[in-house]
């Protein structure tokens, strides 16, 4: 679970503000002891993965924003443990250690060369924006949401072909549904890989099509799925529903559902990381003498306790008020900023008070 995981800033022991430079240092050091190839101790592969781990997020400008802001959860919901490690130039810092590149040590820790394996086509990932209000951004939410969706065909099973029938394997390509054409240059030899012409690549051929989706196997279909959005999320933040996208066409995995959260502006309170900020008008008899005034929360009303001759502008910090953190089981605050509400029209009574106050120099 990715609460179980340790900080990536902790794991390299560097600040949170930490240069890109003095993140590569440290990584430098801790690959340098725990490198499955100097370390045989039986942690030391799963120690090197981590800090590997660590340093592919936070050197990557993109996914260290996200972790700042959503800890491991904005990187396991978004990332899988391939894309995590893509683009990082781990021989770079290898280069002077003297062992090998991070190419081999990638396929094994996890079972392969970077890069989807040759199989089944997978299916398209679906995004779909959500809006919902500042209450239930605080609260969490369980939602049923209708997605639009290519969906496996009932009638052929998504094998594309009518009922009663089968598709061939394509005598052109064998079924691998590519040509591969070499060509010699002396000691040299080019390979070259394209979709197979007679099959567009599907390694298939169909002679009697299914008359429900026409041969392509997948139908569009509105689904409804219920989702479960955590209190805390905040605009921009990313649900991932595995294997909740579209459908491909002659079988294999589906896509990933992406729920883009948009929370909507609020009357009163506006967002600042996990703290809220509100502006409330009180009477200058409060002011200059103090005492209790109520203002809004997101849990209903509170109350605060003003000095006698608080300011306009004053600022009271209510703890724990704020939004739920979505990294750990903490809160921001409210700050509630004070406003001295200065009356349009006075009645006879307050102008004669008014005028005796400023006799007295108030």
């Amino acid at each position: 679970m990715s609460n179980s995981k340790r900080d990536y800033y902790e794991i390299l022991n560097v600040p949170k503000e930490a240069s890109k430079d003095q993140l590569k240092q440290e990584y430098r050091k801790l690959a340098l002891q725990y490198h499955p190839d100097r370390n045989k101790a039986p942690d030391a592969e799963a120690r090197f993965k981590e800090i590997s781990e660590a340093y592919a997020v936070l050197s990557d400008d993109e996914k260290r924003a996200q972790y700042d802001r959503f800890g491991h959860e904005g990187i396991d919901s978004r990332y899988s443990s391939e894309d995590i490690f893509r683009g990082v130039n781990f021989d770079e810092v290898f280069r002077d250690i003297g062992f090998g590149g991070f190419e081999s040590i990638f396929e094994s820790f996890f079972g392969g060369r970077r890069g989807r394996p040759r199989g089944p086509m997978r299916g398209q990932d679906i995004r779909y924006d959500l809006e919902i209000s500042l209450e239930q951004a605080y609260k969490g939410l369980t939602k049923e949401i209708e997605v639009p969706r290519s969906e496996r065909c009932s009638v052929c099973g998504g094998s594309g072909a009518s009922p009663g029938t089968s598709p061939k394997k394509c005598p052109e390509c064998g079924g691998a549904g590519q040509i591969q054409h070499v060509q010699s240059a002396g000691f040299i030899q080019f390979a070259r890989v394209e979709p197979c012409r007679k099959c567009r690549g599907r390694g298939i051929l169909i002679e009697k099509p299914c008359s429900e989706c026409r041969g392509v196997g997948v139908v569009e279909r509105d689904r409804r799925i219920s989702i479960k959005v955590p209190a805390g999320v905040d605009t921009g933040s990313q649900l991932v529903l595995r294997d909740e996208g579209d459908a491909p066409t002659g079988g294999g995995q589906r896509g990933d559902l992406y729920v883009v959260i948009h929370v909507q502006p609020h009357d009163l309170f506006k967002r600042d990381g996990n703290d809220l900020i509100c502006q409330t008008e009180i009477a200058y008899s409060k002011s200059a003498l103090g005492g209790e005034v109520e203002v809004p929360t997101l849990d209903g009303p509170a109350r605060i306790s003003l000095q006698p001759g608080t300011q306009s502008g004053a600022i009271f910090r209510l703890r724990r008020k704020g939004m739920p953190s979505i990294r750990d089981r903490g809160r921001g605050d409210e700050l509630v900023i004070v406003q001295i509400n200065t009356p349009a029209k006075l009645t006879s009574r307050q102008r004669e008070i008014i005028q005796e106050l400023s006799k007295e120099g108030l």
